[in-house]
C-alpha cells in the first residue's frame, strides 16, 4: 500500500455488521436485480440524455439518481434545500464535498447536486458503475501517483471555472461512518480558490429505521415519526458502509438484505472560496460543517 494514500481503520469485519432486521433471500434478490437494471438503464441512456439541455439533463440525472437508491430497497432523507439548476454560460461551478462511506454515495449526491465526480481510476473497471461513471463526466484520479496531483487540481479547477459542479469526496476513503470520520485533504480545495468557486459541504448518513408499527388492520409500517423534520432514526447502519477489503458484490447484498435501511443527505451552508488564500482553511471549514451533526442545519427539510 502506498504510504501517502489516506487509510482508515474501518474494515468490513468490525464496522460493517448488520443487527436489525433482515429481508428474505427472494426479496433481497429482487431488489439487487432491481439495482442493476436501473444502473443498466442509466448506462444505456447516457448518450441520450447528453444531447439534451442542461436543465432537463439535471433534472432526468436527479430523478434516476434517486431511482436507483429506492431500487437498492434504501429510502432517501434530504434534509435542505436541493440543488438549483447548473450554473449558467460563463459563470463558475460548484465544489461538493462530503463525508464518505458507501458505493451508495455516488447515487445519494447526484440525487441532490448532480455533477461530475472525482473518483479512483480502479472504478473505472468496477461493472456496470464503472462504464456508467466515465458516460458521466468522472474525473479519474490516479491515486498512487502523487506527481499527477497538480494535474488532477488543474483538472478540477477547469472543470470549474468551466461553470460544472465538481463532486469531491475529500477524506480519499470511506469510513464506516460511525465517527468523525477522516482527515479533508486541501487538494480539490486549492482548484475552488484557483477557479474562485464556491464550496456546498454535505454531510451523509445512514441509518436503521425504528421498528415498525402495527395499525389496526394488522399491516406493518414505518412509524409516522420516524422520518418528521428533526427526528433520526435509531443508529448508524453499518451495513451501508463499503471499506477496507470488502468486495462489492458482499456489499451490495447486504445492502439489499437490511431492512429498514434509510439514506440521508444533509445540505449544509455554502462557504466561498473566492479570496481564501489557504487551502488548508478551507478544508478545515468544510470537514468541521460535515463532522458537526447538528452545526447550521438549514429549516427545510425533504422527506421521501
Amino acid at each position: 500500500m502506498n504510504p501517502w494514500l489516506p487509510t482508515a481503520p474501518c474494515t468490513p469485519g468490525t464496522c460493517a455488521g448488520h443487527d436489525g432486521r433482515l429481508r428474505g433471500r427472494p426479496a433481497a434478490a429482487a431488489l439487487l436485480l432491481a439495482g442493476c437494471l436501473c444502473i443498466m438503464a442509466g448506462a444505456l441512456g447516457a448518450p441520450f440524455v447528453a444531447m439534451l439541455g442542461a436543465a432537463r439533463r439535471e433534472r432526468l440525472i436527479r430523478r434516476w439518481a434517486y431511482s436507483v437508491v429506492r431500487a437498492f430497497g434504501v429510502r432517501v432523507r434530504i434534509v435542505g434545500t436541493p440543488a438549483e439548476p447548473g450554473a449558467a454560460p460563463g459563470t463558475t461551478g460548484t465544489l461538493v464535498v462530503a463525508n464518505h462511506i458507501s458505493w451508495l454515495d455516488i447515487p445519494l449526491v447526484a440525487a441532490v447536486f448532480p455533477g461530475r465526480m472525482l473518483a479512483k481510476s480502479e472504478i473505472r473497471d468496477w461493472p456496470l458503475l464503472g462504464a456508467l461513471a466515465a458516460r458521466g463526466g468522472t474525473l479519474f484520479v490516479e491515486r498512487d501517483r502523487l506527481r499527477a496531483l497538480p494535474t488532477t487540481v488543474r483538472t478540477i479547477g477547469s472543470a470549474l471555472r468551466g461553470g460544472s459542479r465538481v463532486v469531491v469526496f475529500p477524506e480519499g476513503t470511506t469510513w464506516c461512518g460511525r465517527g468523525l470520520g477522516g482527515r479533508f485533504a486541501p487538494a480539490a480545495f486549492q482548484a475552488a480558490i484557483d477557479a474562485g468557486a464556491t464550496v456546498r459541504p454535505v454531510r451523509l448518513g445512514y441509518r436503521i429505521e425504528p421498528p415498525r408499527t402495527t395499525g389496526t388492520t394488522g399491516r406493518t409500517g414505518p412509524a409516522k415519526s420516524c422520518l418528521a423534520a428533526g427526528h433520526e432514526s435509531t443508529a448508524p447502519a453499518g451495513a451501508a458502509a463499503f471499506v477496507g477489503d470488502d468486495p462489492l458484490i458482499a456489499s451490495l447484498w447486504r445492502v439489499v438484505t437490511a431492512a429498514g435501511l434509510t439514506a440521508e443527505i444533509r445540505v449544509l451552508p455554502q462557504i466561498p472560496a473566492a479570496g481564501r488564500p489557504d487551502r488548508r482553511e478551507l478544508a478545515r471549514r468544510a470537514q468541521t460543517a460535515v463532522a458537526n451533526e447538528s452545526a447550521n442545519r438549514p429549516p427545510e427539510s425533504v422527506h421521501h
